[in-house]
């Protein structure tokens, strides 16, 4: 049961890196020194549901880990 977890917590956090490495972000470099300021970004299209699934692997990723700190 352990590897099957193991093996699904590698899977699970490689597609994980993955997508949030996928994600764009407009404000580039300037918004940490402060040089953007408050914008409202509407996600749409395949940026949306690398949003979602980026979201959905990090709920999955926590869940399996916490179920391998119990088995």
């Amino acid at each position: 049961m352990q590897t099957i977890l193991l093996t699904a917590e590698i899977v699970i956090g490689v597609f994980l890196s993955l997508s949030i490495l996928l994600q764009h972000r407009a404000s580039g470099l300037s918004a940490t020194f402060g040089g953007a300021g408050a914008t409202y970004v509407q996600r749409r299209g395949a940026e949306r549901v690398i949003y979602q699934a980026s979201i959905a692997l990090s709920i999955a990723f926590f869940a399996i880990a916490i179920a391998m700190w119990y088995v």
